[in-house]
């Protein structure tokens, strides 16, 4: 693969005279790629500053297009637009529209998926080393479900153009392009005709596939609250079953095998500590995923809260906890809820969006002192910086597992668990 020209199309939305600063922006140069770095990137240095680049991998040698970028910015970004020496983990990208200027979805389909994986590895434990001072071996567990990395996104939003057809944002871009396929798309939810279609009263459409739903299903939008359905997510994890219903375009892990996966993960990190009857917090706590394991733990003499501050999630995970009565569903944001909490808790359960908890939050739940903490993170730079602020609330980090839930992208999801220091 030496000598690929991948090309690379211009934005042309594109102001050269940005903040008027002479802009770096179509600037190419030959570099040697160094290590990977969070967010789908590979550090090379030029002109004596970083310079993140997408499509290229460890040791390669590449022709760089800078992508984003002034003369005097502390960094740049760029694109692999030409390979000049080609890693041995590089493949040919199984998607047409995989590569620079197209796509922004998939940041990996130029790497082999055992690589992919090793990538990310190295991507989470230079988080932890750098945000909290911590030192870890990590390993990324495949999950089942997919078909070698492709098949496996079980909810896809497709944006529509003014034509009225479906596609999907160049990236960094508000261009869309027209596809006739997403390859990391469950097929049931290319079968729907979602890219055959046109949607002329739409700006995008979601496309559901829900485990306990007997088809795919797409929700044009903009839509009212109103004419969104509900559909229902099954769990099997041999010892019990349960089933979710949330709003279609409602929370829930997109790879088949995630949520299994994180709920075992979870199960596995409480054990050890003594909750019969014990007192636990689900917070972030969706449609109540989470806070189903830990009424099992706990038991029928323990209690569970489950914190949300979605009100229709909130509404779903009162009626998918209706079996254990020792759970609560409590409706605002997490810190003021728990501010309002009386007595202790024993196990905290957490799953925040991507930008973290926060040093706040992390000292408000370690100033309960719960016996364990089990931290569910999308973002392994959010999860440093939490991880430093809960070692300064007196927890350590105890256990870290980590898992491909997002095959072909830079994404990874981590279960962490804390006790006291």
């Amino acid at each position: 693969m030496s000598n690929q020209n991948l090309g690379l199309k211009q934005d042309p939305k594109h102001d050269p005279t940005q903040d008027g600063r002479k802009s770096l922006v179509g600037t190419q140069f030959e570099a040697q790629i160094g290590k990977v770095a969070h967010g789908g990137h590979c550090v090379a240095r030029h002109d004596g500053r970083v310079v993140f680049v997408r499509h290229a991998l460890p040791g390669e040698t590449v022709r760089v297009q800078i992508t984003d970028g002034n003369k005097g910015d502390r960094f740049l970004l760029g694109d692999a637009v030409e390979v000049i020496e080609a890693s041995e983990h590089r493949v040919e990208p199984a998607c047409r529209f995989a590569g620079p200027g197209n796509c922004g979805g998939c940041d990996w389909q130029h790497s082999d998926l055992t690589y992919q994986r090793e990538l990310k590895a190295a991507v989470v434990a230079e988080q932890f080393h750098r945000l909290a001072d911590v030192d870890l071996q990590v390993e990324v567990e495949a999950l089942p479900g997919d078909k070698e990395g492709l098949r496996w996104r079980t909810r896809t939003e497709f944006a529509i153009d003014a034509s009225g057809v479906a596609g999907l944002h160049r990236h960094h871009s508000h261009e869309i392009i027209p596809v006739q396929d997403c390859l990391i798309s469950t097929e049931r939810l290319i079968g729907t005709g979602v890219l055959e279609r046109r949607w002329p009263m739409a700006t995008s459409v979601d496309v559901i596939d829900a485990s306990g739903e007997g088809a795919a299903m797409t929700v044009p939008l903009p839509s009212r609250d109103s004419t969104i359905p509900h559909v229902t997510e099954r769990v099997d994890t041999g010892d019990w079953s349960a089933e979710f219903h949330l709003s279609a375009r409602g929370f829930w892990q997109v790879h088949p095998g995630a949520a299994l996966a994180l709920v075992d993960a979870v199960a596995q990190a409480v054990e050890g500590v003594e909750l019969g009857g014990a007192n636990a917090w689900d917070l972030y706590g969706g449609v109540g995923l989470f806070a189903e394991i830990l009424c099992r733990v706990v038991g029928p003499d323990g209690t569970v809260v489950a914190v949300e501050s979605d009100p229709g999630a909130c509404e779903l995970a009162v009626a998918n906890l209706a079996g254990h009565p020792q759970a609560s569903v409590r409706h605002g944001m997490v810190d003021e809820v728990i501010d309002a909490l009386k007595g202790p808790v024993d196990a905290v359960v957490l799953d925040p969006p991507r930008t973290g908890a926060g040093p706040a939050l992390c000292a408000a739940i370690a100033a309960r002192g719960p016996s364990v903490i089990v931290y569910v993170a999308c973002d392994p730079a959010a999860l440093g910086r939490d991880t430093a602020a809960l070692a300064a609330a007196g927890y350590r980090l105890d256990t870290l597992r980590a898992f491909d839930a997002f095959p072909q992208t830079h994404h990874v999801e981590c279960v962490a668990r804390f006790v006291p220091a």
